[in-house]
């Protein structure tokens, strides 16, 4: 395959302005001074002033990033929020200049980077529709012959001839989708804003991105934070850290490896305290294994322990909690709440310290890496559980462990997420 984008040593800088502080406000003519200055350096041929009571500061949003893509690729870019993973696709998208370096492009490019991204407002669905098709260089009959496809995709052949600017953010998303997957670009880029749409949208999404790529030959590159959308789609996966690329590979290797990086900067964290004026805290969070000794390897045939120390400032009516499990590619497993043994036992929990006990028994999940999150919430209203509810603490993968499967024949080989094992019994033999 031949290589269609091509990224050499390239970098990004922000001049961040800080206010020194000396200054308390800016008056209008100070503003007006200073532009009338500055101007009268730059026809002098001398350097600007920093602005008024301003300090400035340099800021490398990415810096020297170099990669290959090849044609048919799908590329997965990965990393915490502000590692600097949009800033490279705006300067693959040719929306953002870089600073340093340079990159190579062969082909069209379609970015869905922000919702109304290369939409107007006043223009009708149907009106942007051709005019993104011949921003992309277009013809009339060449969009005209994709029109139907676009309009059935994004599902607003009701508001087609409505304004965009009236419509929700996921109509937004769809018709935007659409038309960036249909228009036939070499090169799709896709940021997160996917995530706008409702759950079967985004899996619509993802089996469109797949086949424009296996069947129709050409480049997605996607970034997202599911990391089983990216496990899915991706062959390799583009791991961004602080604006430099730490790690480019296979996707399972690289996302493996990333799920281990948060988990244990998270765990480092802990005792987890919460805000002095909130009303609940977690003084102290651990695993421990069957022994009652700390741990994040286990076997299946034995309960994983969860223990928590939670303080509580005033009883919160209604609270309950819930547990949830990820696989390593980000994927929900299992999910548990409060009621699920019958009685919230969180509900009347005084003012104090409050010690609790989580017990997933054996034989529950199977071979592999997990992490988990915890949430505390309590209803806005009545005792309505979840839609009318407010979260009191959340706990984003907080925890992390492992299992090894080593009593069954199969062991670690057992595919899927469970590792109950199902008993085989005979219970009539019949003669023939």
């Amino acid at each position: 395959m031949s290589t269609v984008i091509t990224v050499e040593n390239l970098g990004k800088k922000y001049l961040l302005r800080h206010q020194s502080g000396k200054q308390p406000y800016v008056a209008l003519r100070d503003v007006l001074s200073d532009g009338v200055r500055n101007l009268g350096r730059k026809l002098l041929g001398r350097s600007n002033a920093t602005e008024r009571g301003a300090e400035q500061e340099e800021f490398w949003a990415i810096k020297d990033v170099s990669f290959e893509v090849k044609q048919g690729d799908r590329i997965g870019i990965i990393g915490r929020n502000g590692a600097g993973k949009s800033t490279l696709l705006k300067i693959l998208s040719r929306i953002t200049e870089p600073t340093t370096g340079s990159i190579r492009i062969k082909g069209r490019v379609a970015s869905l980077l922000e919702v109304g991204t290369g939409f107007h407002p006043e223009l009708t669905g149907r009106e942007n529709i051709y005019l993104n098709g011949a921003i992309l260089g277009m013809g009339r009959a060449e969009i005209k012959k994709k029109f139907d496809e676009i309009v059935d995709f994004a599902e607003i052949e009701k508001f087609l001839d409505t304004p965009v600017k009236r419509y929700s953010s996921g109509m937004y998303v769809r018709l935007a989708f659409a038309v960036a997957a249909h228009l036939e670009p070499e090169i799709l880029v896709v940021d997160e804003v996917l995530a706008v749409g409702d759950a079967q949208f985004q899996k619509k999404c993802l089996g469109k991105m797949e086949d424009v790529s296996a069947k129709e030959g050409r480049t997605v590159l996607f970034v997202s934070h599911n990391m089983g959308a990216i496990n899915k789609l991706c062959n390799d996966s583009i791991w961004i850290h602080h604006g430099r690329i730490h790690g480019f590979g296979n996707s399972s290797d690289v996302i493996r490896v990333y799920n281990a990086s948060v988990a244990g900067e998270t765990q480092t964290q802990l005792p987890v305290a919460g805000n002095e004026f909130a009303p609940l805290s977690v003084r102290s969070l651990q695993l421990v294994n069957a022994d009652n000794v700390e741990s994040v390897s286990f076997s299946c045939d034995e309960p994983v322990r969860i223990l928590m120390s939670l303080e509580i400032s005033h009883c919160i009516p209604g609270m309950y909690g819930y547990v949830e499990i990820f696989d390593q590619y980000g994927e929900t497993i299992l999910v548990s709440d409060t009621f699920d043994a019958g009685v919230n036992i969180l509900e009347q929990l005084g003012a104090g310290v409050h010690d609790i006990e989580l017990h997933i028994p054996p034989r529950t999940l199977g071979h592999g890496e997990y992490s988990l999150t915890l949430d505390f919430s309590s209803p806005q209203s009545d005792r309505t559980i979840r839609p009318d509810s407010t979260s009191v603490l959340h706990l984003d993968r907080v925890l992390r462990f492992s299992l090894d499967d080593f009593t069954t024949t199969r062991g670690n080989t057992r595919r899927g997420h469970l590792s109950t094992i199902i008993a085989w019994k005979t219970l009539v033999q019949h003669n023939s």
